[in-house]
């Protein structure tokens, strides 16, 4: 009888309850060996390769490309082959599964049955080990957006120089192989992902070369746009129907609009996923009170950096009233007072917030500040940013006027007590010696958990951070 062997998808070393298939490696029905990489799951934005645990024959497949599957829960099944190397049952891997998502209303799409608590699954992007400490040794649960645990290599990034085209690395290097512009090529994979048969097909049709001027439209695709142009035609009969008066000639009752939508609802994935978790449970948690009020920097000199003039005011806030640079446990109602300032730079893009720590922003000077600004966009951009990068900030900032907006009440997430908002600068007229001037003001919002600091600490916080900003240098 065939020994047969299912792999349950491990930890990736996320902390996360689910990963989604992005794209399968290997077919059903086909032979694969030993650490060889088996499946694309995407975890908080990063894609990462997972490698078969067994040599054999890949007998069955739980779930496709775009499938969220559960921590735990069965993702492939294999016929061993006594032939080919296997890892021995002993073998220690240093890896784990977490335990079993708890019951819900729905199974995550895709999920199989449940895995028992086991050990001796590897699941590593080189052949080797994930490093994943046991769940004890995990306090936090990972997200982008709080502290975040993940695994020590990003797979795959979103390349905004071709046109945020989504490709693991090895997809790209196979494009850059065969001449082909991954702009050009149809994505088939989850959420838009160029996946490697694709670019072998857009090779081997000729139809994606670098260089080549952008294809004609099918006549097919031309031929059918007209087509919607019937539906509009009703409109106006439905709208010569409605009125507000009744049969009667009296005011009609409104009723709630119907249930119909205009679109299909999706799925989040990666780090909208996480971050619907990690507010929420920040919601739940922290007792947010906001403070608001302008900083008048009608001093600067011309060509301040705003950004590093933030830090710096924040900063020299936090040394002034350190009951916000701290951490606080809800639980054991303890208190944590940092002597040093990490700050959480909040960083927006299409998939979602990242919140990278600027550490030691304390004893840089405004060079340092902007060197490491500039390193963590770039690679928050990149998805090359390293996991220990997205955890352990001490305090918050989000420069959103960058956008829009004057005030803000940004969310706390813990352990952090405070989080601090910049709004969009304006001009103001102020009152001075002999009547008004227009001055330039920042609007500044201080959110903190009024569990672990008082109104009074966040008032003079607040202060600390106006007059520092105040200064003409």
């Amino acid at each position: 009888m065939a020994d047969i062997k299912t792999f349950h998808l491990p930890d990736l070393g996320e902390g996360l309850p689910d990963a989604t298939i992005v794209e399968w490696l290997v077919a059903e029905g086909a032979t694969v060996r030993l650490d060889e990489p088996l499946v694309s799951m995407e975890t908080a934005k990063a894609v990462v390769e997972v490698p078969s645990p067994y040599s054999g024959k890949l007998v069955k497949l739980h779930g496709g490309a775009g499938d969220v599957i559960a921590t735990g829960a069965a993702l492939a099944e294999f016929e061993l082959d006594p032939n080919l190397p296997q890892r021995s049952e002993a073998e220690s891997t240093g890896h784990h599964h977490a335990p079993p998502p708890k019951a819900a209303p729905e199974p995550a799409k895709g999920a199989g049955a449940q895995a028992p608590d086991r050990q001796g699954v590897v699941a590593s992007d080189e052949g080797g080990e994930i490093a994943a400490g046991g769940s004890a040794e995990r306090a936090d649960e990972g997200t982008v957006v709080g502290a975040m645990e993940s695994s020590g290599r990003v797979h795959a990034e979103q390349a905004a120089s071709i046109g945020g085209v989504k490709a693991v690395p090895a997809v790209r290097a196979l494009a850059k192989k065969l001449g082909v512009d991954l702009a050009r090529v149809r994505p088939s994979g989850a959420d838009g992902v160029v996946t490697l048969k694709d670019v072998k097909d857009a090779a081997a049709a000729g139809t994606a070369k670098l260089g080549a001027p952008p294809a004609a439209p099918a006549r097919s695709e031309v031929a059918a746009a007209p087509a919607p142009a019937a539906a509009p035609a009703a409109a106006p009969r439905r709208d010569a129907e409605r009125t507000t008066l009744s049969a009667a000639g009296k005011p009609m009752r409104t009723t709630p609009p119907g249930v119909a939508a205009s679109g299909q609802p999706e799925q989040l994935k990666g780090v909208r996923r996480n971050m619907a978790r990690v507010m929420a449970a920040a919601h739940a948690q922290v007792v947010p009170t906001t403070l608001c009020d302008d900083a008048d920097i009608h001093a600067w000199l011309p060509g301040s950096d705003v950004t590093v003039r933030l830090i710096r005011s924040l900063v020299r806030a936090c040394k002034t009233v350190p009951a916000l640079n701290a951490w606080f446990d809800g639980e054991n109602l303890t208190r944590t007072l940092h002597p040093h300032v990490d700050i959480g730079i909040a960083v927006d893009t299409d998939d979602g917030l990242f919140v990278p720590a600027l550490r030691n922003a304390d004893v840089l000077d405004a060079a340092g500040l902007r060197a490491a600004v500039n390193r963590l966009r770039t690679q928050v951009e990149e998805r090359s940013i390293p996991a220990d990068e997205l955890k352990g900030y001490t305090i918050s900032l989000s420069n959103f006027g960058v956008f829009a907006g004057r005030y803000a009440t940004p969310v706390v997430v813990p352990p952090c007590v405070a989080i601090v908002a910049a709004g969009k600068g304006r001009h103001q007229m102020t009152p001075v010696m002999g009547g008004f001037e227009s001055h330039r003001v920042i609007p500044i919002s201080v959110t903190f958990d009024h569990r672990a600091a008082t109104g009074g600490e966040a008032a003079r916080f607040l202060k600390a951070m106006l007059d520092d900003l105040a200064l003409a240098t």
